[in-house]
């Protein structure tokens, strides 16, 4: 073999140019904004790119007046995107919200008792001796959940006092009416009449508050929770919606019960994902929008309609929210 052979392994050339754009990040000359900053991620590569394409489907969900559904696990309420997730709510920027029940726990902690920042490298047992419980860098003290267990069996009186079967939206809509702070997610839906759906109800403090609120002697033991009739609310309601866009924040329950629902309607017409899990592992959670386009849970459309942005949802929700809602 030649040197001249060789090389052509090692630098063999090409002949094509490429029609796409340059990669190119933002240079910092002139004002800094953040509308120019992110405009740049659309060139940026990596999740940058992602972002801004994410960014682009969300103003597309807006101008077609899409119903847009908003899914979130229950870490988002734990960590400051609480307050995020309420200003959209607030502000008319989602018709539907679909979460787990530790979100709904969470938000009514921090009505009265907020959760204090701590760090990822602790001592567990000691934090355990001490009543702390760790949610990554972010501590809970056990005293929080003491407090909600007599808030909520003084809810549950009023909530079962003349209905004993009650669905789980009408336990959020309820439940957010008796909050007063204006940065609590259910106070905000209750206030501005937007479903908050949770159908895995029972899988936190509420199911084990509830749980031992029945089996209090001076309790009806028929009280219950009933799922069905939410479930054919939120299939129907998206039925009738001309246009569909979901932002799922998370994976999980959540997640699948917008895309399962929206299946009934063909699909959804546009997606979002912000998601760390792992497409590997063939779970729901770290399964990416293409995936439902297969089981026609979302629709598939010439031009992108759905992207997903492989990022902890702490740093590219706010920059989402600020640019696709906020500054638009």
């Amino acid at each position: 073999m030649t040197d001249d052979d060789s090389r052509e392994h090692v630098v063999p050339g090409s002949d094509e140019e490429l029609e796409t754009a340059d990669v190119r990040g933002h240079d910092f000359r002139g004002d800094l904004d953040l509308e120019s900053l992110l405009s740049s991620y659309e060139t940026t590569g990596f999740q940058a790119s992602h972002l801004a394409e994410a960014i682009d489907v969300t103003e597309r969900m807006q101008e077609e007046e899409a119903k847009v559904y908003l899914t979130l696990t229950s870490n988002i309420v734990s960590s400051g995107l609480r307050e995020t997730v309420a200003a959209l709510v607030r502000d008319g920027h989602v018709d539907v919200v679909i979460t787990t029940s530790g979100s709904l726990t969470e938000d009514v902690i921090k009505t009265a008792k907020p959760f204090k920042m701590g760090e990822w490298d602790a001592d567990e047992a000691e934090l355990r001796e001490r009543g702390i419980n760790r949610l990554g860098n972010i501590f809970v003290p056990s005293d929080r959940y003491v407090w909600l267990e007599e808030y909520l069996y003084d809810f549950f009186d009023d909530f079962f006092a003349e209905e004993s079967i009650r669905t789980p939206t009408e336990f959020t809509r309820e439940l957010g009416e008796t909050l007063e702070d204006e940065d609590s997610v259910l106070k905000q839906a209750a206030d501005n009449d937007i479903p908050v759906y949770c159908p895995a109800l029972t899988d936190a403090e509420v199911g084990n508050f509830l749980y031992y609120y029945r089996q209090r002697q001076d309790t009806d033991s028929d009280i219950g929770i009933e799922i069905l009739d939410d479930y054919e609310k939120i299939i129907e309601d998206g039925m009738f919606a001309d246009t569909t866009g979901l932002i799922a924040v998370g994976g999980g329950v959540p997640k699948h019960h917008a895309i399962m629902t929206n299946l009934f309607r063909g699909g959804a017409d546009y997606a979002v994902y912000i998601s760390t899990g792992m497409e590997g592992d063939g779970s729901l959670s770290g399964a990416p929008p293409n995936e439902a386009v297969s089981w026609g849970k979302i629709k598939d459309d010439a031009e992108t309609n759905y992207t997903q942005v492989e990022a902890e949802a702490t740093l590219v929700f706010p920059l989402l929210v600020a640019e696709a809602f906020y500054n638009a």
